[in-house]
């Protein structure tokens, strides 16, 4: 199958992920169903979507017209059979391994031979995953990043027996949406992104253990001066500019002060033994008390437009 045979999507989850995906694929005019066990997640999913497109009028990035438009088509259901003449369908259900395997082995009975599958885990391996499917080629990941209507990127994970023509019409189908897109090569946990995002956090964990900076400092430092580069320059194009010759040296002797954790810093545990979960729970390693959190969200969301609006504009 190639990208320009793509017109329906299938999409398994309406939570916060499904919902994006629905909307991002409908604005650009395919087909796509969104599906859940009960009612009232697909009720979710539609207010998810409301809140969205709002967001997404009010600052400039489609027109009124263009959200009517994308509303015609979305369609919900709690029936897996209406994934039969689906072309792609991704899953983004709960992150536990055998629930994503059982839930595949079901669909592969109900899809057509040649749809695609795809999976948004955020870290689980693609072949573990896919282990109970008769046609693993053309089983892939599919990562999208949080909020999907707005983060470009949208990393695509090969399993250990996904073919090439599936890789490139994903590939391909990611560009006309037009989201930015990695090739995995090789399926490793976490991928590319959370492996980055990961080692950091374990490494701003430790700056705090360690009475080196305080949370708020941390989190200053990454804003103004690595994050800084980093819609501008990835690591190694930085490390390039900088002289690899630096980078070498300063290696040298700060890899060996750097966290090597291979369990949960005990910060991270304490604050989970708390129920302390961040946004969630109303307070994580900040207070959202008193409708902080919808107002950290809201700031989020603004400042990501911002950077959208410049990316497309450069």
């Amino acid at each position: 199958m190639k990208a320009n045979d793509v017109k329906k999507i299938g999409i398994a989850g309406a939570g916060t992920m499904g919902s994006g995906i629905a909307l991002i694929f409908a604005l650009k005019g395919f087909e796509a169903v969104v599906t859940d066990v009960a009612e009232k997640h697909l009720e979710n999913a539609r207010r998810i979507i409301s809140i969205n497109q709002s967001s997404l009028i009010e600052e400039g990035i489609i027109t009124r017209a263009e959200a009517e438009a994308a509303l015609k088509n979305i369609c919900f259901s709690t029936e897996k059979k209406v994934f039969s003449d689906a072309d792609i369908i991704i899953e983004a259900i709960i992150e536990k391994l055998d629930v994503k395997q059982d839930f595949w082995k079901e669909i592969e009975g109900i899809a057509k031979e040649d749809a695609i599958f795809a999976t948004n885990t955020s870290g689980l391996s693609i072949t573990a995953i896919s282990e109970k499917l008769k046609r693993k080629g053309r089983f892939i990941g599919m990562h999208w990043w949080n909020p999907p209507h707005i983060i470009p990127l949208i990393e695509i994970t090969r399993g250990n027996e996904t073919d090439d023509e599936t890789v490139n019409t994903l590939t391909e189908l990611v560009k006309m949406i037009g989201k930015e897109s990695v090739v995995v090569q090789k399926d490793a946990r976490g991928f590319i992104g959370n492996r980055l995002q990961f080692a950091v956090f374990r490494e701003a964990l430790n700056i705090v253990e360690q009475g080196i900076a305080d949370i708020e400092d941390v989190d200053k430092a990454m804003k103004y001066g690595p994050g800084f580069r980093y819609p501008v320059l990835g690591p190694l194009e930085t490390a390039d500019l900088g002289g690899l010759d630096t980078f070498y040296y300063i290696s040298s002797y700060l890899f060996k002060e750097l966290s090597d954790a291979k369990e949960p810093l005990p910060l991270l545990k304490e604050l989970m033994d708390s129920k302390k979960l961040g946004v969630k729970s109303g307070s994580g390693f900040y207070d959202y008390s008193e409708g902080k959190d919808e107002l950290a969200m809201k700031r989020r969301d603004k400042n990501f437009f911002k950077m959208l609006k410049h990316i497309h504009n450069a």
